[in-house]
């Protein structure tokens, strides 16, 4: 009885094994060309089109930017599967490491820009961001994706054509916006902390003795004073709650950016 409890609880042990195997090795598709299409979201003629310009690039700079569109992320975060799929494929050249891959994710609505350890000088994660939230993503909302990616193929080739003085403009202004944006919000918590403590000092001074209060008896009892932040637990703050294509050997760190819309 002993001995059979112990096998199946080892079967079971195996069995959790290869399920925690399996979701931190994802599998990844065939480098079958400049765009591996897997959720078939790029039309033939678009194909084509953004295929010539990989390729062109390709043949004059040693470049390597592939596209690859995904049916599942098979529950692993967009930057561990593109940084993964990357080094599978073995993008860019092993001794320049100049390789680029965009991954689209349209189950999970995620999309990544994987730049190579050669390129990251050049194609900064700042301007890989600015791609994506200004020429994928608002493609991609209104469900051109054919559109989206190769919106995003024309802005990274243009940046590592040395192109990149329009878009390290709109970085900057980017850049600029965040900054606004985290004055705004130190301001407003900065200005609801001197509410409360001058909400506490008035209660303070309104509650220093102590009150009666009369029971449903008819009796009065002595009340300390009230903390003033109403009835109820918490503080009122908590919320609720491959044919003849293949990678050079190069390999990526884990730069660039990635995205939603």
């Amino acid at each position: 009885m002993t001995s059979r409890w112990l096998s199946q609880l080892g079967a079971l042990l195996l069995l959790l094994w290869s399920g925690v195997a399996l979701a931190a090795d994802p599998t990844y598709p065939a480098l079958s060309g400049r765009i591996v299409d897997g959720a078939n979201l790029i039309a033939p003629e678009a194909r084509q089109r953004i295929e010539t310009k990989l390729k062109a690039h390709e043949d004059k700079t040693s470049d390597q930017l592939v596209v690859a569109t995904v049916p599942s992320l098979q529950d692993v975060s967009i930057e561990d599967f593109a940084n993964g799929l990357f080094r599978f494929w073995k993008l860019g050249e092993a001794k320049t490491n100049n390789g680029v891959l965009l991954l689209v994710a349209p189950t999970e609505r995620k999309v990544r820009i994987e730049v190579g350890y050669g390129l990251e000088g050049a194609l900064t994660d700042a301007l890989s961001k600015v791609i994506i939230t200004t020429a994928v993503a608002p493609k991609f909302k209104t469900g051109d994706f054919a559109g989206g990616i190769e919106g995003g193929v024309d802005a990274i080739l243009s940046i590592l054509s040395g192109d990149a003085e329009e878009w390290q403009r709109r970085a900057s202004v980017r850049s600029d916006e965040s900054s606004t944006g985290e004055t705004i919000a130190v301001v407003f918590v900065m200005l609801m902390v001197f509410i409360l403590i001058v909400a506490f000092m008035t209660e303070a001074r309104r509650g220093g003795s102590s009150r009666r209060h009369r029971l449903r008896d008819g009796r009065w009892v002595m009340v300390p004073p009230s903390a003033g932040w109403g009835t109820g637990s918490g503080g009122g703050w908590s919320s609720g709650s491959g044919g003849g294509f293949s990678g050079g050997g190069g390999s990526s760190g884990g730069g660039g950016a990635s995205g939603d819309w």
